[in-house]
C-alpha cells in the first residue's frame, strides 16, 4: 500500500498545524478532523491511506474511534498511528489492541513519525 493521503484527527489546532505542515512538506496530502464525529464524516467523504489519531478528545476518544474504524469492514485496512501525550506502556498496549498499527507520543519527533509512515508505505519508500 502506498500512503499519499492522511487524515489527522486531533482537537488541538496547534497539533493539526504542526502535523499538517510536516506531512505536506514530505509530499503527503492532508485532511483534518477535530473530533470523532468529524473524523467519521471525513472517512465517509473519502478514504485516506493513513490516519493519525489523537487520544484525548471531547466526545469519542481516540481509542474508541480507533476500535470503531478498525471494526468497520470498509475501513479496517486503513493503518492508524496513535499520536498522543498518553505515554504509559499500558496506553500503548491498549491502543495497539484497539487496532492501531503504531503508537507515538507527543511531542511528536518529526523524524520518528516519518520513519513510521515510511515503514507503512509512505513517501520516499521504494515500492
Amino acid at each position: 500500500m502506498t500512503i499519499r493521503e492522511v487524515l489527522i484527527v486531533d482537537d488541538s489546532k496547534t497539533e493539526l498545524m504542526f502535523l499538517s505542515g510536516l506531512l505536506q512538506d514530505n509530499g503527503l496530502s492532508v485532511r483534518t478532523a477535530e473530533s470523532g464525529d468529524e473524523a467519521l464524516q471525513r472517512l465517509a467523504d473519502a478514504k485516506p491511506d493513513l490516519i493519525l489519531m489523537d487520544v484525548v478528545m471531547p466526545g469519542q476518544n481516540g481509542f474508541q474511534l480507533t476500535r470503531s474504524i478498525h471494526r468497520t469492514p470498509e475501513y479496517a485496512e486503513i493503518p492508524i498511528i496513535i499520536c498522543t501525550s498518553k505515554n504509559q506502556e499500558t496506553d500503548r498496549v491498549w491502543g495497539l489492541r484497539q487496532g492501531a498499527s503504531d503508537y507515538i507520543t507527543k511531542p511528536v519527533n518529526a523524524q520518528e513519525l516519518m520513519d513510521k509512515i515510511k515503514a507503512l508505505g509512505g513517501p520516499s519508500k521504494r515500492q
